[in-house]
């Protein structure tokens, strides 16, 4: 019974890790009648079981190459229906992206992401350097420090849309500048300090940018500053702000100031979360500005979670009845790990002319 009795131990510590090894131990142990055959076929098959739990919830896989690196990815399929009758219903395959990083030394790491769904196209090309906890570089193409909502990976937010603002004023699909998905080329300088109980009270970053965007020269010979300072008081409350500044090369006509001002505020209890920003921008003489408070809660914990959002923006603050305001409410189901699908509606109010456009989104997102 004793042998019996490690040899399951063996089983299920063994074959997780060293399987060739461990089915060469039960064969001998088979040979010798140790155990029967049934006896091992059992172990084997509870073994197998156990594996696919263990790589059910694994997170990263590494890879096998000159060098470690780490591998992953995710695909989004949407449905988008709408009541405006100019637009029609159906699916697309928003965003299909391949992560890859790695750390060269403990000082020294890299990141390569690029998106295949649409256009082709490289989102993130840098390197870091990490000094310690309050002095860290990032130099290349990533995203620039400002927003909450902008910093937010997209297959992590609780909402399938970022807000009207964010996208308006962060270099995405509505900036003068173009969609540059949030990024720009440059030089980053971060890190957390006030250290007290494991807890950090600050974070900041400071960045010199082209202000072009991705994959694309600069327009002139200004650089752009982006700063933000983030406070943690307690634990799951976060506030702080941001600040843009630069020379526009896109504006007609060229050369005019591309400036950017936000505040922003995150609480996190339990079940219970609460975002909210304030961002205000000026592309030479116009100023835009516009803000979102949203409301989060799991019915089940870490498995669905319901939200409410308000959106507002105004893309002229000088010019009458423009303001965009969206209600949105929507819903995210985590199947595991790697696997889940949102789903929400948006009840949208334009100012000026009356407007059917209201839509609703469902999305299935597989990661690796």
């Amino acid at each position: 019974m004793k042998k019996l009795i490690l040899v399951f131990i063996l089983g299920f510590v063994s074959l997780a890790n060293f399987a060739q090894t461990t089915n060469d131990v039960l064969e001998l142990l088979i040979k010798n009648k140790t155990i029967s055959q049934e006896q091992a076929d059992s172990v084997r098959a509870e073994a197998a079981i156990k594996q696919q739990d263990i790589d059910a919830n694994k997170k990263t896989f590494n890879v096998a190459t000159s060098r470690l690196i780490q591998l992953s990815g995710y695909s989004q399929v949407r449905y988008r229906f709408q009541q405006d009758s100019k637009s029609s219903d159906g699916f697309d395959i928003r965003r299909a992206r391949l992560d890859i990083r790695g750390n060269v030394s403990p000082y020294f790491s890299y990141r390569l992401q690029t998106d295949f769904a649409v256009t082709p196209k490289l989102l993130d090309a840098y390197g870091e350097i990490k000094i310690n906890d309050y002095l860290n570089f990032t130099i290349g193409q990533a995203k620039i420090p400002f927003s909450l909502e902008n910093l937010a990976s997209s297959n992590k937010m609780e909402s399938i849309d970022r807000s009207q603002v964010v996208e308006a004023l962060v270099a995405r699909s509505k900036d003068t500048i173009g969609n540059h998905n949030g990024r720009d080329i440059g030089l980053q300088v971060g890190g957390s300090f006030g250290k007290i109980k494991n807890r950090f009270l600050f974070d900041y970053k400071i960045g010199v940018f082209n202000g072009a965007g991705i994959n694309t020269d600069d327009k002139n010979d200004y650089k752009d500053i982006v700063g933000r300072l983030i406070v943690h008081p307690v634990k799951g409350l976060d506030f702080g702000g941001s600040y843009y500044t630069g020379i526009s090369g896109k504006l007609i006509p060229a050369n005019q100031d591309r400036k950017r001002f936000g505040v922003e505020l995150s609480y996190e209890l339990k079940r219970f979360s609460v975002r909210g920003e304030f961002i205000e921008g000026k592309d030479g003489l116009i100023k835009r500005n516009g803000w979102y408070a949203q409301a989060g809660y799991y019915l089940i914990p870490s498995k669905f979670q319901l939200i409410a959002k308000y959106d507002t923006y105004d893309p002229n603050t000088s010019a009458a009845k423009d303001v965009s305001t969206a209600y949105l409410i929507g819903g995210t189901y985590n199947f595991n790990n790697w696997s889940r699908i949102q789903a929400g509606y948006t009840i949208k109010r334009e100012e000026g002319v009356e407007k059917t456009n209201n839509f609703g989104v469902i999305q299935y997102q597989i990661s690796f």
